[in-house]
């Protein structure tokens, strides 16, 4: 009798947990393992060219590929991790439509779930700065410097017209540098389109807490970057970082304040919160794997990749978050989980580098490849031509191609996309029958009745009619626990839906609101 084939779960659609996929469906036989990857997008993100995102350089979609067409043998799940069981060899992930709790099983886990932009300890920054790590975040910020030149050509106020007219970005890293070289083209370009800001003076400040800017790279092209931006413009603060931030300034660590509208950081990031909760080792915050990127006590069992995970070379040096190393790491996971299947010798991660690129816009950038140190123009070429050749697929490859012909024909697009909704808090209706949810559900809602009835059952069995004015829901959600009763529609029904987190958010701030739910719950819990 053959073997049942083996579960390969995979977490985060980056560089290391997709390129991990296609190796291991190129080293696999379909009977031979399920491979499963678990992302909350359904895309691929090509990071090296977010931030033309920003400038209109490159569309929207052209720096994205569909997961199920770069790995077609893979099962994707879209949705967010939320748990990680190493001892019982289960993953736990988000709700879909169903609020119904989904646990999957593996044999073989990838752990590639990258870091997230942390504003621990930095007051205002969650509610002022925009963080640049996601398309969602180039898109973002795009909207939003177009929109602080909309407002900025309406705005009589000159010192509010400033603001709007000083654009701030936190990190000298590759992003930070890129991300303000982008942005400055930009608003430099187009505010010629603005009839009342064609003389108004632009406010560009790039801010690195180290002595120089580019700290990955050799210091003559660092120094090289800092000249030419300065040139064009940009402003550059070292020895300094974002320490604060309210609606009308950045604030720094140095007590130095910076009047404006707009601030973005490329820094700094930290492990997602299910990487903190794993009872594992690590180091600093990231998840120690030895030579063969084994997570440290679950040898042949579960891997770690990419930013999340704290990875050493053969030469004893510390894997940069880049994408060449994180399609090496992948390669060098895939090799070691087909030995662990097949049995045979492992792999040993030894991958030091080839170089290091970065752009600087605008026809420049500087590279550092097989020791060879070059900037300017050269560089800008070697730059578009490396990574457009290793952008997976011709129909990307010819998107980008033509993206990048455009724009040295033509200005900028200033659309904005305004892709804001209505609020997390919102109404909805309900037919006679319809289910509002079912005994068992995820407690994920809070429910108060604007119009209708609708009736409350619990094993089979009728428990109460609610009417307008009353609500339900509020058990589940303040014990964090699982629905405990039915709820369906008796007429047509219309509620207020309030979602866990805004809940929880409201009854932080309004102590009387979440008294009355309190007190709500313990009479329905002392008459269950």
């Amino acid at each position: 009798m053959a073997a049942s084939p083996k579960k390969i779960l995979i977490l985060g659609g980056g560089f290391a947990g997709v390129y991990t996929a296609r190796s291991l469906e190129r080293l696999l036989r379909a009977d031979e393992a399920e491979i499963t990857l678990v992302n909350r997008e359904n895309y691929w993100v090509y990071q090296p060219m977010l931030p033309e995102v920003i400038s209109g350089s490159i569309g929207l979609t052209d720096v994205v590929s569909p997961i199920r067409r770069l790995c077609p043998r893979t099962r994707l799940v879209m949705r967010e991790v939320e748990a990680i069981d190493l001892a019982q060899r289960s993953v736990t992930v988000s709700p879909g439509f169903r609020p119904v709790a989904t646990v999957l099983t593996y044999d073989y886990l990838v752990i590639a779930l990258g870091n997230i932009t942390n504003f621990y300890g930095m007051p205002g920054m969650m509610e002022n700065a925009m963080p640049f790590r996601t398309l969602a975040d180039a898109l973002a910020v795009r909207n939003h410097l177009i929109h602080a030149l909309e407002e900025a050509d309406c705005e009589d106020d000159p010192d509010l017209r400033k603001k709007l007219l000083t654009f701030v970005v936190g990190g000298g890293g590759f992003s930070g540098v890129e991300a303000i070289a982008e942005l400055n083209d930009f608003i430099r370009e187009v505010k010629g389109n603005y009839q009342r800001l064609r003389n108004e003076e632009v406010r560009c400040v790039l801010v690195q807490s180290g002595e120089r800017i580019l700290p990955e790279m050799a210091e003559p092209l660092a120094v090289f970057a800092q000249k030419l931006l300065r040139k064009r413009g940009v402003e550059i603060i070292l020895k300094d970082r974002l320490r604060a931030a309210t609606s009308e300034r950045a604030i720094l660590k140095s007590g130095v304040e910076i009047p404006c509208k707009t601030i973005i950081s490329t820094v700094p990031s930290a492990a997602p919160p299910v990487i903190e909760g794993l009872a594992c080792k690590k180091d600093k915050g990231k998840l120690l794997v030895d030579s063969g990127l084994c997570l440290e006590g679950y040898a042949d069992e579960v891997w770690a990749l990419g930013d999340c995970a704290s990875i050493k070379t053969a030469g004893g040096n510390t894997a940069p978050p880049t994408a060449q190393h994180a399609t090496r790491e992948a390669a060098t996971a895939a090799a070691n989980i087909v030995a662990a299947i097949r049995g045979g010798s492992k792999s040993v991660f030894a991958f030091e580098g080839l170089g290091t690129l970065g752009s600087l816009g605008h026809g420049s950038a500087v590279a550092q490849i097989f020791g060879l140190k070059i900037s300017g123009l050269l560089a800008w070429f070697l730059w578009r031509s490396i990574y457009l050749f290793k952008l997976p697929g011709m129909n990307r490859k010819f998107r980008v191609s033509m993206d990048w012909f455009i724009r040295l024909l033509f200005a900028p697009d200033l659309a904005q996309l305004r892709m804001t909704g209505d609020g997390n808090i919102r109404n909805q209706h309900f037919e006679a029958g319809d289910a509002i949810f079912n005994q068992g559900d995820l407690g994920d809602s809070v429910y108060v009745i604007r119009a209708g009835e609708c009736e409350v059952w619990r094993d089979g069995k009728f428990l109460a009619m609610l009417g307008a004015g009353e609500y339900f829901g509020e058990m589940a959600v303040m014990s964090d626990q699982s629905r405990n009763a039915t709820v369906r529609a008796k007429s047509a029904l219309d509620v207020l839906l309030i979602p866990k987190d805004d809940f929880a958010r409201l009854g932080e701030n309004l102590p009387a609101f979440a008294e009355v739910f309190r007190e709500m719950a313990a009479k329905r819990g002392a008459g269950a």
